[in-house]
């Protein structure tokens, strides 16, 4: 019989040599630049910014963007493959930090001007600027129709006072997506603008007692009549809403990659662990108790998986799923904290102590459980879908 290994590639109709040979390359990637110093950077509270540099050269960052702009281009298949890599580095934090343009920058590549994306993507794209997404407020988390930044055109300018909340890469993003009201209220008056780095009366404090996701810089901004030029408008003003749904759309799947890739590497430090922990003079993976516990991650994490691949399939293939991928959000995250709860209970004490993978994901899976959606508004969202 074979070694097990959780992350073996399986045949499959959705990749061709061109992913396979992306995954060779970025594994190369995180396991040099990346897995030997996340206990640091995650105890630091944050990693370098030279890691963007890095990440762009090797083109992780245009995945999914126009090569006109410095993207790389390519199908969903990527993205899901970027995200399985990137997790076995057991760092959500650093994986959400260095990724936050996946959010922050498709709309400006769907909806900006010719001159805002020939300006700004490639500097994204290549790692020279960071980009963030702004929705999230104190007052508002998941409902957007309730949003109260507010946006008033003033001649060729926007004046935009109000707050943001736990934004990834907050403090250190050159360039941020922001979601404001520029009209009535309800869904049908937000528009997207692009605030950028050093425009007077934006300013940020840092969020930093965090559960999880040390490594990631989170924080709340605030916009204190802040003026931004009128073609910094994404689109159509008062057209906001459709392009943060799709980009919750795209960011769903992609949080559901990472989620898989984290609970495959929780599978395998459980299963090294077991192999190597001696209880009773016999291998605890010799107990049938442990044994079914791995089989039950497996089974779990293999249907989330199928359905993920399943889903960016349909979305390559013009179909917006919208109800499905919020259920499979929920899935993702459910069996992540599965398999965060029984790889701790293989692992014993050895899986409560700082820096062990096991322990940091087991902190940081209520914020998968959160951020991108929360799980009850994910099942709300997929009833009115279905029509329920």
């Amino acid at each position: 019989m074979d070694e097990f290994d959780p992350w073996a590639e399986t045949p499959s109709p959705f990749y061709r040599e061109e992913h396979h040979a992306f995954r060779r390359s970025l594994r190369r990637f995180v396991d040099s630049e990346i897995t030997p110093f996340v206990n640091e950077w995650d105890e630091a509270g944050s990693f370098p910014r030279a890691l963007y540099r890095k990440a762009g050269d090797i083109g992780l960052l245009g995945i999914g963007f126009p090569e006109e702009y410095g993207g790389s281009g390519g199908d969903m298949f990527f993205a899901i493959i970027a995200a399985l890599e990137l997790a076995r580095c057991g760092s959500g934090g650093v994986a959400s930090g260095l990724m936050s343009h996946c959010i922050g920058a498709p709309p400006i590549a769907r909806a900006g001007s010719e001159e805002l994306k020939a300006r700004l993507l490639p500097a994204i794209l290549s790692g020279e600027r960071i980009s963030a997404l702004a929705v999230t407020e104190p007052g508002g988390g998941s409902d957007v129709s309730n949003l109260q930044t507010r946006a008033e055109r003033a001649g060729d300018h926007y004046i935009l006072n109000g707050e943001k909340t736990f934004i990834t890469s907050g403090m250190r993003a050159d360039i941020v997506t922001v979601a404001a009201r520029t009209g009535g209220p309800g869904l049908g008056g937000i528009s997207l603008l692009v605030v950028e780095e050093g425009m007077p009366g934006f300013s940020r404090t840092a969020l930093e007692k965090k559960m999880g996701w040390w490594a990631s810089d989170t924080a709340t901004l605030h916009f204190d009549d802040v003026r931004i030029p009128a073609d910094h408008l994404l689109g159509r003003e008062n057209d906001g809403f459709r392009l943060i749904m799709a980009n919750f759309n795209s960011e769903r799947l992609q949080l559901a990659a990472s989620m898989v890739g984290f609970c495959r590497l929780m599978i395998a430090e459980a299963v090294k662990w077991a192999r190597m922990r001696v209880t009773f003079a016999r291998p605890l993976i010799a107990r049938q108790a442990i044994r079914h516990k791995i089989v039950e991650m497996i089974r779990r994490v293999n249907a989330t998986h199928a359905w993920l691949e399943q889903l960016a399939w349909r979305v390559d293939n013009g179909d917006t799923p919208a109800g499905e991928l919020s259920l499979l959000k929920v899935q993702a995250s459910t069996t992540m904290e599965y398999c965060a709860r029984e790889a701790v209970q293989i692992m014993g004490g050895a899986g409560y102590l700082r820096g062990h993978p096991i322990e940091r994901l087991y902190r940081e899976v209520r914020v998968y459980a959160i951020g991108g959606g929360s799980e009850e508004v994910m099942r709300d969202l997929a009833a009115r879908q279905f029509a329920l």
